[in-house]
């Protein structure tokens, strides 16, 4: 059943154009995700889907008596208010009906010797009691201490007044107030925001298990491939939809393009061959050529023409190294961290090698972004050491982008930390970024979060340093620059160590997560599916004596685990060298052939002897090189398969 139908909706500011023919449907039940670049709209259609704007062209038609839930709209929480308290008002209804069964409880009790008054009562008290039964009233205190603690917002803070709460907290119970409500449609602008990695895999489950229709805007890819059952493209005014999670989307939104292409493209070669006969008709200046060239310019002009797919302009970099470091990366000791005499961190401890790809999580607040600094020699630790190996050229990213300098230039920002670049080859770079034009004048101070964001990474990429300390590298980006950047990194040669909440990200380049907490880290070897695989592995009853096992055997245990992701590491190393010599293999016997062919080589018996032989050499070289790939996949396999184990 359709609830929501939303017809050739129209909306623009000023002379800007926003939403130029957007048309869909939202189905009961459905849990539809709406994606896009930043800037195309995606807040502005559902502020009027929510009523809180008026389309200029277009309908928006909705089911009688629907109840529409909008993220942004439940901001009436009164600041005098507890939070507990704040969270009752939802149940005011039900609070009233339970004090209505009390009082009757009470007068059934003071009238029991009068049947007639008896009778009148009872029969109220059962209709009221179905009603409470059919409203959870029963639970809905359950209910409300369930959705504050798993969007982290402790029983020590119901008591707090909500004026004493931060920002992040008082948009977290915003969003419990919203859930608890359980409007029939639930309209949610980056709900993800201001939540740490357990909050936000709380409200995934719930929202997965929510009966009512759903419609989402997120940058957390992972969240919508777990949550959402279509997807919602925006892209120049309009919106297409896909069924599916964000994953299957992005492949048919691929396949669809490249269909769409291929049908422009066949229908402009059409055209321009009927246009050519119709010149050529013309030119005979002949009636009847004259004629038949009329007659078939009538029927091109009758064509519906296709238009040509909208594609946004993407992001396109990578990363390189300038030099190669030594076997050992970083080694990080005994850390400990504590500011006005509260300890953030302690006994922080790990290492590094060369080609590890780490990602760092944990809760808000436990000192991931201060351990980086601490590694940049920025702070000083308490306790501990911090030991780089040989040739190792750090870089580092910095989610607040505290390096950039908010008077400067785009141009000059990047000029002036490699001042030895032509002018030419930093434009160059930066249009890379998407940087071009009179873009390069914008001062950083004007930037969006996305586009300084982009200006950072502008020059971590041109200093080609050999470690990478990313904190939080895909806020801000959209999802195509997302996608861009987990595919540079892929293909980085060197060492990295990633701050993320974006699971999706760390699922793309992570071969190992460190779980931080006070006590120190935790180490899981994998991507973070692995990871949450492994942390909800049942522990054995033997095991689960003084938490699970002695501190020896536990660093018995991460010396085994960081053995075998080393030995993973070399052997996919020799895979990919196997690979890369059977394409250098393949790519001479091409060349050979080619040479071989040549009319020319024919005059030159010598040659042709020379070139011959190495041919033949080449094919016979070719069969042991695929035999050596064949090994390295196997003991690769064997290996991966032992480490799952």
């Amino acid at each position: 059943m359709i609830l929501i139908s939303v017809q050739n909706v129209q909306k623009g500011f000023g002379a800007h154009e926003v939403l130029r023919d957007v048309t869909f449907s939202l189905q009961k039940g459905e849990k539809m995700g709406l994606v896009g670049v930043n800037g195309c709209g995606k807040t502005t259609l559902m502020r009027l889907i929510s009523g809180e704007d008026q389309p200029d062209g277009g309908t928006i038609h909705m089911n009688r008596d629907l109840r529409i839930g909008y993220l942004a709209q439940v901001d009436d929480i009164a600041l005098t208010d507890t939070v507990w308290g704040a969270m009752l008002r939802v149940f005011e209804p039900v609070i009233a009906l339970e004090k209505r069964l009390r009082a009757l409880e009470e007068e059934l009790a003071r009238h029991a010797e009068d049947a007639r008054t008896t009778l009148r009562l009872s029969a109220e008290y059962q209709r009221l009691t179905e009603q409470f039964a059919r409203m959870e009233g029963y639970a809905y205190e359950g209910e409300m201490i369930g959705v504050l603690t798993g969007l982290g917002i402790s029983r020590e803070m119901f008591p707090r007044a909500v004026g004493t709460l931060s920002g992040g907290e008082r948009t977290r119970l915003s969003l419990a107030k919203l859930l608890l409500q359980k409007p029939d449609v639930l309209l949610m602008d980056e709900p993800t925001n201001h939540l740490d990695l357990e909050a936000i895999e709380w409200l995934q489950n719930y929202l997965t298990d929510y009966r009512g229709t759903l419609m989402l805007i997120s940058h957390d890819r992972y969240f919508l491939d777990h949550v959402c059952t279509t997807m919602g493209e925006m892209l120049g005014g309009r919106v297409s939809k896909f069924t599916g999670n964000y994953t299957e989307y992005m492949k048919k939104r691929t396949a669809d393009f490249e269909a769409r292409m291929k049908a422009y493209q066949l229908q402009q070669k059409e055209i321009d061959r009927e246009r050519a006969i119709i010149e050529r008709y013309r030119s005979f200046n002949r009636e009847k050529s004259i004629r038949a060239a009329e007659s078939r310019q009538k029927r091109l002009d009758k064509i519906e023409r296709l238009d040509k797919p909208a594609e946004e302009n993407h992001v396109r970099f990578a990363f390189d190294v300038r030099r190669r470091m030594g076997e050992e990366a970083l080694e990080v000791k005994g850390l400990q961290k504590s500011f006005e005499g509260r300890t953030v961190f302690r006994d922080v401890s790990f290492k590094l090698r060369a080609g590890d790809r780490v990602a760092l999580i944990g809760p808000n607040g436990v000192g991931k972004s201060t351990l980086f600094k601490i590694l940049m020699n920025r702070q000083t630790p308490d306790r501990g050491s911090v030991r780089y190996g040989v040739n190792v050229d750090v870089g580092y990213y910095d989610q607040h982008q505290q390096e950039l300098h908010p008077g400067n230039t785009v141009l000059d920002e990047v000029w002036n930390a490699f001042p030895a670049m032509e002018q030419s080859k930093v434009r160059g770079a930066l249009g890379l970024f998407l940087f071009s034009g009179d873009d390069v004048f914008s001062t950083v101070a004007s930037l969006s979060g996305g586009e300084r964001g982009r200006v950072a990474l502008t020059k971590l990429m041109l200093r080609k340093d050999n470690l990478l300390l990313l904190d939080e590298p895909t806020n801000h980006l959209d999802m195509d620059s997302r996608e861009v950047l987990e595919d540079a990194l892929s293909d980085f040669p060197g060492t990295i160590l990633a701050i993320s909440h974006d699971r999706y990200f760390i699922n793309r380049f992570a071969d190992r997560v460190m779980v931080m907490n006070e006590d120190g880290v935790t180490e899981y070897i994998g991507n973070f599916d692995d990871y949450l695989e492994k942390r909800d592995r049942p522990v054995p009853p033997a095991e689960a004596a003084e938490e699970g096992a002695t501190k020896t055997s536990l660093t018995r245990e991460r010396k085994r685990e960081r053995q075998q992701s080393a030995r993973l590491r070399e052997l996919k190393a020799a895979v990919a060298a196997a690979e890369q010599a059977i394409a250098e293999n393949e790519r001479r016997i091409a060349e050979l052939e080619t040479r071989m062919a040549d009319p020319q080589t024919y005059a030159d018996q010598a040659l042709l002897l020379e070139l011959t032989q190495a041919y033949h050499d080449e094919q016979q070289r070719q069969e042991a090189l695929y035999d050596a790939l064949e090994t390295a996949e196997a003991a690769y396999g064997e290996a991966a398969a032992e480490t799952d184990a």
